[in-house]
């Protein structure tokens, strides 16, 4: 059975790993000064940050509609048994909604809520290819994956606030009392929302450090065939401290770097980091 595996492109895998393994992406739109823009095509992370350094508003994402889907879809219906569309979790975008929509006008389309973002969506996405690869029926393998979603393990933690205020996420003045004390909130995926679960204290090198120890050490439920380490525009010692706290306490058989895409650029500003993996069945 040959299928075809799509996905948003808030998936943030590496354009290595989405030629690997043959992924169409979707780009979703990024809202700059009320003008449209895709996301990894016709505008980047450093784009948004720059112009937010210079002064201008906080940039936004949109979905897409339900015709791009539809176009997407009928580039592969005709020519492989199944199409596979995994898309960013649907409380964070109607673009789960407007897929489903568009996978109704074909028998073997099959659409996926990661329930996630980031390349928390993009494990369920490389989960999608190595389950088709033996696949024999659609519905089977949308099962499948409907089961895996709540195994992954997606979260970040964040340096600075400005992006979090700008967009209404966090107020002023606890952005200042956070400042003034040093913390760093850690936000995780939890039932498809993203949530604070830990405010770190200190210099941000320190709280990544503890971090990392606090999402691996101990663990006997980590399937230790991937770990994702995926972050904004940070410093070289924030990542090798996360590298090496992964190295220490996470025994995985591939470590994969990856720099996060629009969405979580727009959201949550430069200086972000986070591991992402599956626990064990």
């Amino acid at each position: 059975m040959r299928v075809k595996i799509i996905s948003d492109s808030t998936c943030d895998l590496s354009p290595e790993l989405i030629q690997q393994y043959d992924i169409g992406i979707v780009p979703l739109i990024v809202m700059k000064d009320g003008a449209e823009f895709l996301d990894g095509i016709t505008i980047t992370p450093a784009d948004i940050f720059a112009h937010v350094a210079s002064g201008g508003s906080l940039c936004s994402t949109a979905a897409r509609g339900v015709a791009v889907y539809q176009e997407e879809f009928s580039k592969y219906a005709k020519d492989y048994d199944g199409v596979l569309h995994v898309n960013i979790g649907s409380d964070f975008s109607s673009s789960y909604q407007n897929a489903c929509i568009a996978a109704d006008d074909f028998e073997n389309v099959r659409v996926i809520d990661s329930k996630n973002l980031s390349t928390g969506h993009g494990l369920v996405v490389l989960k999608a290819w190595e389950l088709a690869q033996t696949a024999k029926d659609m519905d089977e393998l949308k099962e499948q994956l409907d089961a895996f979603v709540p195994r992954v393990e997606a979260s970040f933690v964040l340096d600075r606030l400005e992006y979090m205020v700008k967009g209404g996420r966090c107020s002023g003045a606890a952005a200042l009392g956070a400042n003034l004390l040093s913390l760093k909130p850690c936000i995780e995926v939890k039932d498809g929302k993203m949530v604070v679960v830990k405010k770190y204290r200190g210099h941000i090198e320190k709280c990544m450090a503890a971090y990392v120890k606090d999402r691996l050490a101990d663990r006997q439920d980590l399937d230790p065939d991937r770990v994702f380490i995926t972050h904004t525009d940070v410093s070289r010692e924030s990542l090798e401290v996360v590298q090496n706290g992964v190295a220490q306490y996470g025994n995985f058989k591939t470590v994969y770097k990856t720099v996060a895409g629009c969405t979580v650029s727009c959201h949550c500003g430069p200086g972000t980091m986070g591991i992402l993996f599956v626990r064990k069945a």
